[in-house]
């Protein structure tokens, strides 16, 4: 068993390139989608919670506050092209293409999102959008949190090896 198994700790992947937060503060590959939290681009108090489901690539875009975004009517809107190539740029184009199950010989943002062309909406899209900036919260939460070197409870993922009486 290699050493980082045995760790309690787990390995944190580098970006594959620097990416602007201020665009998408919030991607991840989870729950079999690509998902994340996009800033709109004429209101600076609203965001889009986006997502593209992997293998369908049924995909939802709706506000913070549940309501349908007005461009992803039958195709991707912005927001989920942003969402695209925001994920390129923090995890790779292999990565993604892989995750999304895109087959392509030489995956960048602009080819995945054109051999998902033929997606259509997700029909739960909206619990989806519930989950996911929930977690979006719960990350800006951490970020709030002092620095310490003591175990923080909320961060202890793992229970203890020995249960007590």
């Amino acid at each position: 068993m290699p050493d980082w198994e045995k760790s309690s700790t787990a390995r944190v992947i580098p970006p594959a390139r620097p990416r602007k937060l201020a665009k998408a503060p919030f991607v991840e590959l989870a729950d079999g989608r690509l998902q994340g939290v996009v800033s709109s681009g004429s209101d600076i108090e609203r965001v889009y919670v986006s997502s593209v489901t992997a293998g369908s690539y049924a995909f939802a875009c709706s506000t913070n506050n549940n309501r349908p975004c007005g461009g992803a009517r039958g195709s991707f809107c912005n927001h989920i092209r942003t969402l695209i190539n925001e994920a390129v740029l923090q995890y790779g184009a292999g990565r993604v293409a892989r995750y999304l199950r895109v087959e392509l010989a030489e995956p960048d943002a602009d080819s995945m999102t054109a051999a998902m062309s033929a997606a259509r909406p997700a029909p739960d899209g909206t619990r989806a959008a519930a989950t996911v900036f929930s977690r979006f919260l719960r990350h800006l939460a951490y970020l709030e949190l002092a620095p310490v070197t003591t175990p923080v409870p909320e961060l202890q993922w793992f229970p203890p090896t020995r249960m007590t009486a």
